[in-house]
């Protein structure tokens, strides 16, 4: 008798949660359907391109001259971890549509260009640290704008490589 009063509340336990967790599944997917969307276009105007996680590495490992560019904090991340051989240089995430000194640690497009180098035809590749994350969208576009003809943007940053298993840097 006890356990046909508990059968409903039972099954109310499997059953309700079902709708719930079809709920997140869709929302979750119209999220990252935003997030595409807005690296297509973020893609699209800056006028470069993108790397996978894999990608990258195969470039690194086979020696490909290239400039790498890690537009995350120096001390809040860069010092802690960084992909190997990358150089840092601060980018703010909200669009920059003019230099601000004030948003890159005080260095300004003539530093910019310097750590690129000359030769503007020379892989540049930048990257932050998620795929959320926009400071290497604006390095990018920057880099771009400046003349750089071979951008590379690696959307999927740190968390990314880190999620691949592939070695990362320190200062020490």
């Amino acid at each position: 008798m006890k356990i046909r009063q508990l059968a409903p509340a039972i099954l109310c336990c499997f059953l309700l949660p079902g709708p719930a967790i079809a709920d997140d599944k869709f929302e979750a997917e119209t999220a990252k359907e935003a997030e595409a969307i807005k690296l297509a276009r973020d893609t699209q105007a800056g006028a470069y391109q993108l790397l996978t996680a894999a990608e990258l590495k195969k470039m690194l490992d086979e020696g490909k001259p290239m400039v790498l560019v890690d537009t995350m904090p120096y001390d809040a991340s860069y010092r802690k971890e960084h992909l190997p051989g990358a150089k840092q240089f601060l980018f703010p995430i909200a669009r920059m549509s003019a230099w601000d000194t004030k948003e890159t640690d005080g260095r300004t497009e003539a530093d910019f260009t310097a750590l690129l180098g000359a030769d503007k035809d020379k892989p540049v590749v930048v990257y932050c640290g998620f795929v959320k994350c926009t400071r290497s969208d604006n390095a990018a576009a920057w880099a771009r704008k400046l003349g750089y003809t071979q951008v590379y943007r690696f959307p999927g940053g740190l968390f990314a490589w880190k999620g691949a298993g592939f070695p990362l840097e320190a200062v020490k």
